[in-house]
């Protein structure tokens, strides 16, 4: 049966944040937390939900997708493609084409893709600079809620403090958890006018973390310096995670040619979809490369990537922002009727429910905000 797309609707909600969330790779502090919502409506009443960057005007480009099958999903991958060369970054609309095929389908998107398990173990990816009194404190109680794993960030002006963090959760962890490391030296935020690191800077920081058994060091260099990245990563004994913004199948081709990395991290909602994702999976399964999905954002996305980590079955861990009070599952969730929360073992499990198997919250308007 045929479902064509009838409808695309884009929604923009705001969170306000208090306390705020002070992010490490960002200067700028976060009083409020913004969320859109794309809703792909069908012939057959099925509505699929997708959400990522903020859609800003898309709306120009609506009959490009407005009565095509939805299940041409190579097609509006292509479109979308071409509308992130010259324009934005639409993928929300691909997540929720996707979940209307699951919903079409009656399975949940891991299974319609091979379903190799519905759980993935998370690591705890904290996201602002804590002094190391106050993190390995905060780590314990991580590990007490059933993680296995946490990332640490390193964007102090002095990387000594960065290290010393990273010391003393080692210190009071033992052999119990993986440690992650990110620079988050790939991008930057508008506001931030620090230069990213270069090789011999990274290499530094890298020698030092070898130390402490770090599982990898996540985004040491800007984010196509390919030749950079393997240069680094033949000098180093660490792990070399990279790839979260990331935008075409050509960067990741270009980080396996080049010997670049071991984690290779798409993040579908805002970088190629699950189009982009998959594969990406596939190469990651060919060269023996680690395949686990960044997502920083809301519940939706953190949904949509675990979905496609579960699918494929080589991801050890997939991330999941936390780091309380700034960053809980209630603010980073604030759009879906429930958080998603970890197992007390410490896994994400997905729900049987078809597509993405998300509700959205019934009072979700008090928070609807419009276009800027």
């Amino acid at each position: 049966m045929t479902i064509c797309i009838t409808d695309i609707h884009i929604r923009h909600f705001s969170l306000p944040l208090e306390p705020p969330f002070r992010a490490s790779w960002d200067p700028q502090v976060r009083t409020r937390f913004s969320a859109t919502l794309v809703e792909v409506h069908t012939d057959a009443g099925i509505v699929g939900y997708g959400s990522g960057d903020s859609m800003y005007g898309f709306d120009q480009f609506k009959h490009l997708f407005i009565g095509q099958d939805v299940s041409q999903t190579e097609r509006h991958s292509d479109v979308l493609a071409m509308l992130a060369f010259h324009y934005a970054r639409y993928w929300p609309l691909e997540i929720a084409i996707w979940d209307v095929l699951g919903k079409a389908a009656n399975l949940p998107l891991f299974r319609l893709w091979g379903g190799h398990s519905n759980r993935v173990p998370a690591y705890c990816s904290t996201g602002e600079l804590h002094d190391p009194v106050q993190r390995k404190e905060e780590v314990l109680r991580f590990r007490e809620q059933g993680f296995r794993a946490v990332k640490i960030r390193m964007r102090h002006e002095e990387v000594r403090r960065d290290l010393a963090v990273v010391a003393a959760v080692r210190e009071e962890v033992g052999e119990t958890m993986e440690i992650m490391v990110d620079a988050n030296q790939g991008w930057r935020m508008p506001g931030d006018t620090r230069r990213p690191w270069d090789v011999k800077r990274a290499l530094q920081v890298a020698r030092e973390l070898e130390h402490y058994g770090v599982y990898w060091l996540e985004e040491p260099l800007e984010h196509a310096n390919f030749a950079g990245l393997a240069e680094l990563r033949r000098a180093t004994s660490l792990r070399i995670a990279v790839g979260e913004l990331n935008r075409s199948p050509a960067d990741f081709r270009e980080f396996v040619s080049q010997g670049s990395a071991d984690v290779l991290q798409p993040d579908v909602v805002v970088c190629g979809g699950f189009s982009l994702g998959l594969k990406v999976a596939h190469l990651c399964e060919q060269h023996g490369l680690r395949f686990c999905p960044h997502t920083w954002g809301n519940g939706l996305g953190l949904m949509a990537n675990l979905h496609l980590a579960a699918a494929t079955g080589i991801c050890p861990f997939l991330e999941y922002p936390f780091d309380p009070p700034g960053w809980t599952p209630e603010r980073r969730d604030f759009i879906l009727a429930d958080p998603v929360l970890v197992s007390k073992d410490g896994d994400l499990v997905l729900p049987e429910q078809p597509g993405l198997g998300v509700t959205l919250r019934e009072d979700l308007e008090q928070f609807e905000v419009q276009y800027p």
